[in-house]
């Protein structure tokens, strides 16, 4: 009978190492997750700069709209955690729709080489953090699935593990910036 007894105990102390291991493991690629957007959010944040500096020599009186980006550019810099590196970021992509929009109205400076490149540049990034983003939410949400469901939840709640927010898009990014001539 103590035999028995002994290879249950046995049996639900390995079934709880294995979960625990499980859930972080999975921690452990969430996090690995958020820092891929973060490399990519830094390469954004490098090329800004010089995107502005570019839009400055043709349209030196649109410097409001300029600073306005410089200075979304520079939150996002100082955001901690998810939900704070987002709301930045989607103020940081409203800014530069606006830098776009400005960049309509000058011929010249759409046909600048320098401009067209850096354009190409950060439309190619902005493609790697929608993928990066598509990523963390994915191996996010299986994290979340697996803490929340029976009988996981009791582990991972007595060990601390918690949810991790998604990434989203807040509502003013996602409205279009109108051109005016």
């Amino acid at each position: 009978m103590i035999w028995i007894i002994l290879a249950i105990v046995v049996l639900i102390v390995l079934v709880l190492i294995g979960t625990y291991n499980s859930l972080v493991r999975m921690r452990n690629k969430v996090e690995e997750a958020e820092s891929g957007i973060d490399v990519h959010l830094n390469k954004r944040y490098d090329l800004i700069p010089n995107l502005v500096e570019t839009v400055k020599g043709y349209a030196k009186h649109e410097s409001g709209t300029l600073e306005k980006v410089i200075a979304a550019r520079n939150t996002c810099l100082s955001a901690k955690g998810t939900e704070e590196r987002d709301k930045a970021d989607n103020m940081l992509s409203g800014t530069l729709k606006s830098l776009f929009a400005i960049a309509e109205s000058y011929p010249d400076l759409k046909a600048d080489s320098s401009f067209v490149n850096l354009q190409n540049q950060l439309s190619q990034i902005e493609t790697e953090i929608l993928n990066a983003r598509r990523f963390y939410n994915a191996v996010a949400r299986s994290y979340n699935d697996k803490i929340m469901v029976f009988p996981v939840n009791l582990v991972a709640g007595a060990l601390g593990f918690r949810k991790y927010a998604y990434c989203t898009v807040s509502e003013e990014a996602r409205q279009r910036v109108e051109v005016k001539f």
